[in-house]
């Protein structure tokens, strides 16, 4: 079961190897992410320069060779775009659907699961 109760999708099943569950999710979060779209930082990340409360505008996922270990998405910032992890936004005013598909993807993590 996913976020809500609901059942958690195709994607998020921990069968095949880590790359078919990183294509399953990327290709996932890449057809139900509705860009651009506003988040805010939940989470601190030593790899993320964000600090919680950061409100940033989510443009397009990262490269897929990027989301080969984790999710990572593109932010507006100073000079150009910056991937950040997914798992640390959360959407704001947004589509019920972006908000499914984020619920999803920081469920999957938050239960432990990695590729």
């Amino acid at each position: 079961m996913g976020a809500g109760g609901r059942p958690l999708a195709a994607a998020a099943h921990d069968k095949g190897d880590a790359s078919e569950r990183a294509t399953g999710w990327f290709g996932y979060l890449e057809s139900e992410l509705e860009f651009p779209f506003t988040a805010r930082c939940t989470e601190r990340r030593a790899i993320s320069p964000l600090l919680v409360g950061d409100e940033v505008e989510v443009v397009s996922m990262a490269p897929a060779e990027e989301c080969s270990h984790e999710m990572f998405v593109m932010i507006r910032w100073e000079h150009g775009g910056l991937g950040v992890p997914l798992s640390q936004l959360e959407p704001s005013g947004n589509s019920a659907r972006t908000k499914v598909a984020v619920a999803d993807w920081r469920y999957w993590v938050g239960q432990g699961y990695q590729f």
